[in-house]
């Protein structure tokens, strides 16, 4: 199988461009696909000011960050794709969109390309299923901020072979993540324990346990955890949250999954966190906490 040279990543969201930042800082040619100009442009935008962060604060050179920029190339169409030899997929969290997406690239990408999906919640059987290279097909979950975070989750699926479990590992260290492995189970590793705990943790808030202010104090100075969780869940999204319980609850039936009326009723106001201006607490227009 060749050397993974060419890059495509799928979404240029926060995730999707974190990503594909974190490639070309590791020497990979990338390109960064969306569905629109205007999606593409904000993600370019994202990335130029990541870049012109970590140069002001001495992390990355001006020729650096250059030549960073000269292996990023951005497009509409799915086509650029044709000459990756790894995916990576950041679209938006929805299992028709995901899978109509990669039946598509299965068509157009080398035999040898590997496809792996940045989903934080769906299986990835279940996207593999879509194409005729299961055994080429897994998930590789970053984390948000991705030029921050170090752990990756590689998930193997029921079909995925040995040799792409390594070469997706090998990949995730290229880019100086330090990857764990996970089963193909919705949440894998960290959403599984997390996610129950920041529902919890509305549960508790509901049931008058503590303020949020109390709760949020307790779990960093009682627990060390460097943000409490409203803090986290209004940083991760109420939104985004809230589409991940519903996932995992569905895949397991379990009650400890299920949103709390509050976070659907937060959900459905428009109150997402720090993006909307308003979560559990209130933000100005630089996402700082008034």
């Amino acid at each position: 199988m060749p050397d993974i040279r060419r890059v495509g990543v799928l979404g240029a969201g926060l995730m999707g461009s974190g990503i594909a930042e974190v490639c070309a800082k590791a020497g990979y040619e990338v390109v960064v696909r969306e569905v629109d100009e205007k999606a593409l442009a904000a993600g370019r935008r994202r990335i130029e000011q990541s870049l012109s962060k970590a140069i002001e604060r001495g992390k990355l050179t001006a020729s650096d960050g250059e030549a960073i920029r000269k292996r990023l190339r951005f497009s509409t169409s799915l086509e650029e794709f044709s000459s990756v030899g790894f995916v990576i997929e950041a679209i938006v969290e929805n299992l028709e969109a995901k899978r109509e997406v990669f039946k598509a690239l299965d068509a157009l990408c080398a035999p040898h390309a590997i496809f792996c999906s940045n989903t934080s919640s769906l299986t990835i059987a279940e996207m593999a299923a879509a194409t005729a290279r299961p055994d080429r097909f897994a998930g590789l979950h970053f984390f948000n901020p991705v030029p921050v975070m170090k752990l990756v989750e590689v998930v193997r699926a029921i079909g995925t072979s040995d040799e792409t479990v390594a070469r997706v590992t090998a990949f995730a260290r290229s880019l100086g993540k330090e990857p764990i492995a996970a089963r193909d189970n919705s949440g894998f590793v960290v959403n599984r324990l997390l996610v129950p705990f920041l529902l919890d943790a509305i549960r508790a808030y509901e049931q008058g346990v503590g303020s949020l202010e109390d709760v949020d104090t307790g779990m960093k100075l009682g627990c060390a955890h460097p943000m409490g969780p409203f803090e986290l869940l209004d940083y991760v999204g109420l939104d985004t949250v809230y589409a991940i319980a519903e996932i995992m609850f569905t895949e397991y039936r379990e009650a400890r999954f299920a949103p709390p009326p509050l976070l659907k009723r937060m959900v459905v106001a428009g109150r997402y966190g720090r993006k909307s201006g308003r979560g559990f607490f209130e933000y100005d227009e630089r996402g700082n906490r008034k």
